[in-house]
């Protein structure tokens, strides 16, 4: 952890605090708490690649590096109609995405609204729903290609124990999925069973990670893409690996030299070796569903910077150094300080910063407060934000020294609430990385903004394990 002053390389206006004595002193700890020295972010860089070693050759490592049976790089020059399936919530999303050839796309879709009760009863009826749903969308858009065998990918938001590229066993429901014979089935089955019954011309090709999805759609466009990542409420990771470095892998040869691995990188480092915790994460950690477990996810990801800043705030009110003492029953309240509160903060650049007294006396009943309380405050948000950034960084870092794409330059397509939204969460990555590495390596990696796993990146996968099964062939 550093422990240096605040420097002119960093916005110092944003850290400025014209408040008590006080105020200025609980600023530069927090400062000093959260920010991440270059040493200091070596050493997280290293322990990450070894991290990433070990869920390359040992099934339950922490990391876990699950290989995600996706083989080959889209060119951007196929062509074709492939469908998209997308299962995870209150909607389910069915995607027609027509392949022109050139790294565009058209795109058809439309969301149904999956009833309660059908979250709840026999997995049989959902997969007869989604059938259904699938027939009603391919007839009112394709009655062109009512013979062909369309080729789909199904992205199941739920745990999955995958077995191959279109297989995969649920382990358990989540976000409120109660359906009975599901769980240990597979799930691909269960569904194409459904087609066959219906006489619907749908064969599902893969079942889709979202994360991996997000590296395939920008590739499609963007072939040189080396890192799909996710920066979002959660956060996840997936890259192309070497197959000769996965040393766990036990499957036939393969054809590609490559598979995309699903990093599920919010585990790392829940060992607690090299991870600059603070005061503020301990409490979240403790108090949160999943003790000791996903404590990179929790220093980086949008469910829980906002619950971060709420706990530093909390401890100064206690102190007496914000707002005479006095604080909320909203503010008090677990999960009360939302991380989009710390966006509209950040911005706020009036002089009597309005948008931070509004978010703070308006929404969450502070009884009121002084230009300095507001500075403070903001100030927290900065930092926080900031070392998420510094954290996400490090990480990429780790990724692109495994696939020696620090060197030659890489394309990261991240998608997610946090990177899009939070202001200057790229910009401090960039930062972070030209500290590590020194100002030339940064244009070589070029942060992008990538949307639709789910939807386009299912659909091109979808297109990549169809053209393999008939290479097989």
């Amino acid at each position: 952890m550093s422990s240096e002053k605040i420097s002119s390389t960093i916005d110092e206006s944003i850290l400025q605090v014209n408040g008590t004595s006080e105020q200025k002193a609980a600023v530069e700890d927090i400062f000093n708490q959260f920010t991440i020295s270059k040493d200091y972010s070596k050493q997280i860089v290293a322990q990450f690649i070894k991290e990433m070693e070990k869920g390359l050759n040992f099934e339950g490592a922490t990391v876990p590096m699950i290989p995600s049976f996706v083989t080959g790089r889209p060119t951007g020059k196929e062509t074709g109609r492939y469908l998209a399936l997308d299962l995870g919530g209150t909607n389910l999303r069915v995607c027609e995405f027509q392949l022109k050839g050139d790294g565009s796309f058209n795109v058809h879709q439309q969301k149904y609204v999956v009833a309660e009760e059908l979250k709840k009863g026999e997995m049989r009826r959902l997969c007869d729903f989604i059938a259904d749903c699938v027939d009603n969308f391919t007839t009112e858009y394709g009655s062109d290609h009512a013979n062909d065998v369309l080729q789909l990918g199904f992205t199941f938001s739920f745990p999955v124990n995958q077995t191959d590229i279109n297989r995969g066993t649920l382990m358990h429901w989540t976000k409120g999925f109660a359906c009975e014979n599901a769980i240990n089935k597979d799930v691909v089955v269960l569904l194409q069973d459904a087609f066959l019954r219906k006489n619907i011309h749908v064969n599902i090709a893969a079942l889709v990670n979202d994360t991996v999805g997000t590296l395939m759609a920008h590739s499609y466009g963007h072939p040189e893409t080396t890192l799909g990542i996710i920066l979002g409420t959660g956060t996840n990771a997936a890259y192309y690996e070497k197959l000769k470095n996965i040393k766990k892998w036990k499957a036939p040869e393969s054809v590609f030299e490559e598979m995309v691995i699903n990093m599920e990188w919010g585990a790392f480092d829940n060992e607690r070796r090299v991870l600059p915790l603070t005061v503020y994460d301990n409490k979240l950690d403790r108090e949160s569903i999943n003790p000791h477990q996903q404590l990179f996810e929790k220093m980086i990801s949008g469910m829980y910077l906002g619950e971060i800043t709420r706990n530093a705030t909390l401890q100064l009110i206690d102190q007496q150094i914000l707002f005479s003492g006095k604080s909320s029953s909203e503010l008090n309240a677990q999960w009360g300080f939302e991380t989009s509160y710390m966006s509209t903060m950040i911005e706020d650049a009036s002089e009597d910063l309005r948008s931070v007294r509004h978010v703070l006396e308006e929404v969450l009943s502070i009884p009121s407060t002084t230009l300095g309380d507001r500075q403070v405050v903001r100030a927290i948000c900065f930092l926080v934000a900031r070392r998420a950034a510094q954290l996400s960084a490090c990480a990429i870092a780790g990724v692109l020294s495994q696939t020696g794409n620090l060197q030659s330059g890489a394309v990261v397509a991240i998608d997610g609430s946090v990177y899009e939204f939070l202001p200057g969460f790229e910009e401090n990555m960039y930062e972070t990385l030209e500290k590590l590495y020194s100002p030339e390596k940064k244009p070589s990696i070029k942060f992008a903004l990538a949307r639709d796993g789910s939807g386009l990146g299912a659909a091109i996968i979808a297109m990549m394990a169809h053209k393999a099964a008939l290479m097989k062939k």
